[in-house]
Order: C-alpha cells, then sequence, then structure tokens
C-alpha cells in the first residue's frame, strides 16, 4: 500500500516470457491486484522474445525458469547483453534457494515463488523504481564525464590561446603596415592576405576558446559574426552526403546577448540534425529579422510585441513524431543512445535567458526546423575604418613598449613609430625601469601582462612606485586578465585584449594621451 501512495506507476509495458497461459494469467491478477496499469506482450521462445525486446520495448520483464526449448537464465542472458538497467523478475515454481542466489548473482533483479505470488506486485514497483535510479546515476555520471573532458578541453585550449595569440599578434600588425604601401599593389594586398589570416586566425582561437569555457559576458552580438564563427566550428563535422549552407539576410544586424551561449547554442541543433540525416540530407542555418505579434506567444510566455532575430536550423532528416515533440524538451528525454538529453533543454533555457522564444515544427520523415526568437537592440551607428583612422597621428609622444616576445615588440614599436610616435622598446620589466631612470619618465606606458620574469602587474606595481602616474596600456588575453587586486588604483589603465590590431592600437593610444594629459 505504502508503494501506491509515495509512488504511482504510469501505465507500463510488461514482457512475459512463459509457456502456460493459465500461470501467465494467474501472475497478471496479482499486477490488476494492485492496480498496476500495464500492457503486456506473452512469448515463450527465443527468437518472439528478441523481436519483442526490440519492438515492444518492455519496462520489465517476467520469465519462467524453463521451457521447453527456451530458459529464462537464456532470455536473462540475452537481455544484459543490450540492456544493463532493464528490470527482470523471475517467477517460477522450480527455483530453489542456490538457484535463486546464482540468478541474481548472474544479473536477474528479483525472484518469485509461484506458490506464494503476494510478493510481485510490490517487487515489481521496487524494481521499477531502482532502475529509474540507477538510469539517472548512468546519465549523471555520463554528464559529468563530459564535463570534466570540457574542462580539460578548457584547459589545452587555455595553454595553447597564448601561444597562438602571439604567433597571430605579427599577422595582425604587419598586414597593416604593409598596407600602407599604397605605390606598390602587390605589397598592399599581401598586407590585405596577411592581416585577414591573422583575423581569420584570430576568429578562431577565440570561438574555440569562447566556447570551450563558457563565457558569460553580455556584448553587442553580430548575426553574421555568429554564423562565420558557426561555419568555424562545424568545419570537419559535416559530412560530405550533407549539404550545409549558411546565409543571414543583415550580416551587420545586432543585437544585445551572449555571443558564446547563442553560439553553443545552434552548435548543438547543427550536430543533431546532422545525426538525424544518416543517409544525407540538406542542413540550412539562416538569421532573418522578422516581426512578431503579441498573439504569436503562448500562455505561458511574456508577450512582447516587436522586431526578433529569428535563428533557424533546419534538416530534411528522419523528423520526430508527437510523442518526441512532447517531451523534447524535458531534462534527460532523448532518442538517441548515446544522447544526454541535456543540448535541448539547454537551448531554450539560452533563448529564454535572452528574452527569446522557441519554436519547432517537425513530422516523421519530414526533417526539422528549430526556429530561435532572439529580440533585437537597436545596433550602434557604424563609422567607416577610414574615419576611424583619422587623428590618429602621433605629435612625437615618447611612448614606452615593454614586451618579452622580440617580434612583437619590434612590431608594435614599428607601427607607433610609423605613425609618429617616439617608440622606445624595452624586452622586460627590469629594463623599462633602467629605461626611465636613464630618459625620464615617458608619456605612454604599453606592457605584456604575460610576461615571464617580471609580470605586466609586477612591472606596473614597480612603475608606480618609481613615481610614474601617466597613462599605462596593459595588453591581456581575454581568457586569462591579470590580478590587480595588489595594484593601487590608477586612474588611466587601459586593459585591451591581445592580439591587437593596428587601428585599435592606434585608437587606444590616442585615447589615454589625452585623458593623462587631460589629468595633468
Amino acid at each position: 500500500m505504502a508503494d501506491r501512495q509515495h509512488w504511482a506507476l504510469p501505465r507500463i509495458r510488461v514482457l512475459q516470457i512463459e509457456d502456460s497461459q493459465l500461470d501467465a494469467e494467474l501472475v497478471l491478477s496479482e499486477l490488476d491486484a494492485d492496480a498496476i496499469d500495464y500492457d503486456v506482450r506473452l512469448v515463450d521462445e527465443e527468437r518472439a522474445y528478441l523481436d519483442a525486446l526490440e519492438a515492444f520495448r518492455p519496462h520489465i520483464v517476467l520469465s519462467d525458469l524453463s521451457m521447453p526449448g527456451f530458459s529464462g537464465q537464456r532470455a536473462l542472458d540475452l537481455l544484459r547483453e543490450r540492456d544493463q538497467d532493464l528490470p527482470f523478475i523471475f517467477v517460477s515454481a522450480t527455483l530453489g534457494e542456490e538457484a535463486a542466489i546464482e540468478a541474481l548473482r548472474n544479473g536477474a533483479t528479483d525472484y518469485i515463488l509461484k506458490q506464494n505470488p503476494a510478493r510481485l506486485a510490490s517487487a515489481v514497483r521496487r524494481a521499477l523504481r531502482e532502475a529509474e535510479a540507477q538510469r539517472a546515476r548512468r546519465r549523471a555520471e555520463t554528464e559529468l564525464i563530459r564535463a570534466q573532458r570540457f574542462e580539460s578541453l578548457a584547459m589545452l585550449a587555455g595553454g595553447l590561446s597564448h601561444d597562438l595569440r602571439n604567433l597571430l599578434q605579427p599577422l595582425l600588425l604587419a598586414g597593416d603596415s604593409l598596407q600602407d604601401y599604397q605605390d606598390d599593389p602587390r605589397l598592399a594586398r599581401l598586407g590585405r592576405l596577411v592581416r585577414d589570416c591573422g583575423k581569420r586566425g584570430l576568429d578562431m582561437v577565440q570561438s574555440m576558446l569562447s566556447f570551450a569555457r563558457g563565457a558569460r559576458r553580455a556584448e553587442q552580438v553580430r548575426a553574421g559574426a555568429l554564423l562565420d564563427a558557426l561555419n568555424l566550428l562545424l568545419q570537419g563535422s559535416v559530412p560530405r552526403g550533407v549539404t550545409l549552407t549558411m546565409s543571414a539576410d543583415d550580416p551587420d544586424l545586432s543585437f544585445d546577448g551572449n555571443h558564446t551561449e547563442l553560439q553553443q547554442c545552434l552548435l548543438n541543433l547543427s550536430l543533431n540534425a546532422i545525426q538525424a540525416m544518416p543517409d544525407g540530407g540538406g542542413l540550412d542555418i539562416r538569421a532573418s529579422q522578422v516581426h512578431l505579434p503579441s498573439s504569436f506567444f503562448l500562455s505561458d510566455e511574456e508577450a512582447c510585441e516587436g522586431h526578433y532575430l529569428c535563428l533557424t536550423v533546419a534538416d530534411t532528416g528522419v523528423g520526430m513524431d508527437e510523442e518526441s515533440m512532447q517531451h523534447m524538451f524535458e531534462p534527460f528525454y532523448t532518442t538517441k543512445e548515446t544522447g544526454t538529453g541535456l543540448g535541448l533543454i539547454s537551448c531554450k533555457r539560452i533563448v529564454t535567458a535572452h528574452g527569446g522564444v522557441m519554436r519547432v515544427e517537425s513530422r516523421p520523415g519530414q526533417g526539422a526546423r528549430f526556429h530561435l526568437y532572439i529580440p533585437l537592440a537597436q545596433p550602434p551607428a557604424e563609422v567607416a575604418e577610414e574615419e576611424e583612422m583619422a587623428g590618429l597621428q602621433g605629435e612625437a609622444e615618447r611612448v614606452l613598449v615593454v614586451v618579452e616576445e622580440a617580434g612583437q615588440l619590434s612590431l608594435l614599436v614599428d607601427t607607433l613609430d610609423s605613425w609618429g610616435y617616439q617608440a622606445h622598446a624595452s624586452q622586460s620589466g627590469t629594463a623599462a625601469l633602467q629605461w626611465i631612470e636613464a630618459h625620464g619618465v615617458p608619456d605612454l606606458v604599453v606592457l605584456d601582462a604575460d610576461m615571464n620574469l617580471f609580470t605586466g602587474v609586477r612591472t606596473l606595481a614597480a612603475l608606480f612606485e618609481h613615481g610614474y602616474r601617466r597613462a599605462v596600456i596593459l595588453l591581456a588575453r581575454p581568457d586569462a586578465p591579470p590580478d590587480m587586486d595588489e595594484l593601487p588604483v590608477l586612474e588611466h589603465l587601459y586593459l585591451v585584449d591581445k592580439p591587437i590590431s593596428t587601428p585599435k592600437l592606434l585608437r587606444t593610444v590616442r585615447e589615454a594621451l589625452e585623458a593623462s594629459a587631460g589629468g595633468e
């Protein structure tokens, strides 16, 4: 009675292995007496049993021990080869104590004597409850292993990003410098190629790193950049039989959101779509602007009429039936053998966190279309690159550049020199302090935060102790910002992500010098 009060069973599927129709009915009468709701399939030979496991997909197996041409032990062995958790209960008149113990050792869930079937219903309830708990534990263990793999990936990505950013920095600066040679079209073209390769490499590093780390910052997300990053992540994952198309009606369409989380959501949906097309097909990913009226929203959603970005992931795969559509956002629900059942609910959480809604269209054999509606923000006014570069010419201000890596140091100094600054190079914090003692205080210091022997933060603290109070530009990895807690309050400190492009460098230098001069 306690089982019925505390754990109500849904309708279950019972696979019964029994060669006696009368015994089968007696066993089922115990379930009827306990008000257990069930469908049953009766088999008495191996082929029918295997077919039932595949087609009937039982929640529990009730088996006699011995039958002509087939045995309960054989049925148990076949089941355990396929499923470790599905409950299997022996119901037999010939099961002795030693045989019962051996059956339990071999993987049976329980045993019931036909002469005393009163315990059968409670045994069924307990077995189903324990099987569900075991499956939940296995899902949790799988998700833990998956999380540990992502953590390892994040650690690896963090270590690689430092070296990759150092390699990309010269490409960005050298590419911009080569474009200044407009009298030689070949050099100008080479400059554009070098710069574009550097930017593409940086996009790949940032996409992989942010995906592994799971960044949480709010930002202005651009539709085109979101699809470009997704395209980079999908490279190598799309089989030859699947045709991938991506398009954005307005690539410059911007909105407030989290690039990393939306990228993760689209990647999850795309990989699901690929798995739903084992024989090939088409995967279409689109970004378009739509207007949603109040009538579009469901009763449990906040009706916010307005303009939305619609991100659509559509495939021509196997599709989903009505039952899958009803349960797909439930935790741990999955139709894949190795799935965790957390991907779609994670996507829905991400979209909801952005103030948006999801819609799904699908039918068996007709593919699936996932629509993500994200509310749009007014994009900031775009400024032409030529206008951005205007007014960034230096006036012979003295800039001390402190970078440990020789190639980066040389390019930074050359770039600043070519734009009218007096740039001075130091390869360590100690050398920077010696330069200041010999030549006086510069107008600006540009520091690499990732130096080994004398870090950027330690160098900055030493500069402050030596009386330096002017502006500082600290170049740092976005995935590993420096610890600034022990530093005094610095009025004109500019923390800039590495690698830095020429326009970003010149704008920040100009802003820092003007702010520092205004504070004197």
